[in-house]
This record gives C-alpha cells, sequence and structure tokens, in this order.
C-alpha cells in the first residue's frame, strides 16, 4: 500500500482543514517546503488538493502547482476545482500524473470515459466524497446517491483507480470507519486511495489488511499524531 501525504493550496499556503471549513485551516507555510519534506522522508507521492480550486478560484494556485509537478518530479495525483474536461487535460498536459475529478464525474459521467480514452485511465481517479452511504458534492453540501452504485459506474466508465473520502470523520484525526471502506473494496476491483480519518498506524494497517492501494495523510500528519516514517512502515510490511 502506498501513502500520499496531502499538500492542500490555499492562497498559495498548506494548509489543512477541518471537514472542509475554510474557515477552520490551520496554515503551515510553503507547499513547496512541505511537499520536499514529504519526499525526503520517503513518501510514495503527493497528493495535491487546489482548495481554491474547489472554492471557484481554478486557476489561482496554476503556477504553484506547475512547479511542484516539475520541480520535484515525483508521482503527483491533483483534485479541486477541476470542472471541466479542459481543465483536466489541461493539469494532464502540465506534469500532474493522476487528476481527480469528483463533482464534474457525478455531473458528467462521460467525462471519466473521455478523460480515460484519451490520457489513459491509469491517470483518471474519480473522487467518492460519501457520508453516511451517499455521495456528496458541491462542497458537500449536495447529496448525488448511493456511493457504491456510482463507485461501480466509474470504474464501468474507464476510472482507474478511486479516491474515497468519507466526510463523517475527515480532518477530524479521532481514526477510520473500516465498515463503509471494506463494502467499496468489495464491490470494485480498481485500486482505491483511501482519505479522511487515518490517524495511527492502528488505522494504516486496517486499510492494508482490507487491500486498501493507498492512503492520503492529511491533519493526523501535520499535528505530529502520526509520523509519515511509521505510516510508510505499515504500509509497506508484508500481511
Amino acid at each position: 500500500m502506498e501513502i500520499y501525504p496531502a499538500v492542500d493550496i490555499l492562497e498559495g499556503r498548506c494548509v489543512q482543514l477541518v471537514q472542509g471549513r475554510r474557515d477552520a485551516a490551520t496554515v503551515y507555510g510553503d507547499p513547496l517546503v512541505w511537499a520536499r519534506r514529504w519526499l525526503d522522508q520517503g513518501a510514495d507521492g503527493i497528493h495535491v488538493v487546489n482548495l481554491d480550486g474547489a472554492f471557484g478560484k481554478a486557476q489561482r494556485n496554476a503556477d504553484l502547482i506547475r512547479r511542484l509537478a516539475s520541480e520535484t518530479e515525483t508521482f503527483i495525483e491533483l483534485g479541486g476545482g477541476i470542472r471541466s474536461l479542459e481543465d483536466a487535460a489541461g493539469w494532464l498536459d502540465a506534469g500532474v500524473d493522476r487528476v481527480i475529478v469528483s463533482t464534474l464525474a457525478i455531473r458528467e459521467p462521460e467525462v471519466v470515459r473521455n478523460l480515460a480514452d484519451e490520457f489513459g485511465s491509469e491517470r483518471v481517479m474519480v473522487g467518492i466524497d460519501a457520508r453516511g452511504g451517499e455521495v456528496v458534492i458541491e462542497g458537500w453540501e449536495r447529496p448525488a446517491g448511493n456511493y457504491l452504485a456510482w463507485a461501480e459506474r466509474f470504474e464501468s466508465l474507464g476510472a482507474g483507480s478511486l479516491l474515497y473520502t468519507n466526510v463523517d470523520v475527515e480532518g477530524l484525526q479521532r481514526g477510520i470507519d473500516i465498515v463503509p471502506i471494506e463494502a467499496l473494496l468489495a464491490r470494485v476491483s480498481v485500486p482505491v486511495v483511501v482519505s479522511g480519518g487515518i490517524s495511527s498506524v492502528r488505522d494504516v494497517c486496517a486499510l492494508r489488511e482490507a487491500g486498501a492501494a493507498g492512503a492520503v495523510l492529511g491533519s493526523a500528519l501535520y499535528s505530529g499524531r502520526i509520523r509519515l516514517s511509521e505510516a510508510m512502515e505499515a504500509a509497506h510490511a508484508k500481511n
């Protein structure tokens, strides 16, 4: 299983939010410095979220993200504010290895197929943000249907991987809920990366044993609740 530290960017700074709320942001500084720090410690890649994009200003951090992609020479997956096929294609052409489409994929599912046909399914990840088993979109405000049904549909459309975020526990540093994760892993065959609530080595071990392909570490990593080195050791251990 792979570990991806989150580098969430808001107004050019690396931040962590609680429950996706902008007013609950903790600022950590230069995103490039943090990305390099995590890579120096052995991270498998970097999970970048363009929060300004998610809040409606898609191009605000574009130059910074391009620098991150070109200067780190590591695997980068990017989400946040990707609202069209052109947005996604632009990031892939700019050097991002994998784009994450969420609200766009719900609104226009055929975008998933189009991106997979043009760039290859391995570069297309669909974000499944769920609360209580329902996909939520538009800033986690609007329910959009059963998360398992959507996951199956996105797999059939050619998504190479899924990013599952349990909104109920995201940012709270209280641990994961393994039940919906196991249900998702049982329904799809594409790799699933898990985000939200991962706060301990026990969480990482549970995800690895369940068969998750990767885990995104965010708030708990930045607060020091979990160290990257111990998460990496747990993720790469043999079952």
